[in-house]
């Protein structure tokens, strides 16, 4: 699973101008699964996001997660983060996982991490979402549980 992470103050998501979700402070998420993916890799996508060390502690460094701080997670479906642009002008997207696939992949990253005592809000899978967000930092990071970046 591939996933784009940023800390936020704020951020929310609508679907034709109706509101779907909304967080403060915390971590907007955009999450994309490859073909590979397994239910092990959304289990350590959602442990690594709500214990990641990137909100400030008292003394003004990044060593706080969001357990630790209370801050909301906002979780948005995103396929196209599996493109492969290498070649050419149009992405492929041959390595991202079918929706019957990517849908139970992200609600378990979801589940998983509500069990893990975070406040989980979502975008809606498959739809044309509007996300909007106030970055804060900027703190932006990319993770891949198959660890090629």
């Amino acid at each position: 699973m591939r996933a784009v992470v940023q800390r936020v103050r704020e951020a929310r998501v609508t679907v034709a101008g109706e509101p779907v979700s909304a967080i403060g402070a915390g971590l907007l998420v955009l999450v994309g699964v490859a073909r590979e993916d397994a239910d092990s890799d959304a289990r350590e996508l959602a442990r690594k996001l709500v214990h990641l060390r990137v909100f400030e502690d008292g003394e003004g460094r990044m060593n706080r997660s969001l357990l630790e701080t209370g801050g909301s997670l906002c979780v948005v479906s995103q396929f196209t983060l599996l493109g492969d642009a290498r070649k050419g002008r149009r992405p492929s997207y041959g390595d991202a996982a079918p929706p019957e696939q990517a849908e139970p992949l992200v609600e378990a990253v979801v589940r998983e991490a509500r069990a893990l005592g975070a406040t989980v809000t979502t975008g809606r899978f498959q739809a044309a979402m509007q996300v909007h967000l106030c970055n804060d930092g900027p703190v932006t990071l990319l993770l891949d549980t198959h660890k090629r970046f």
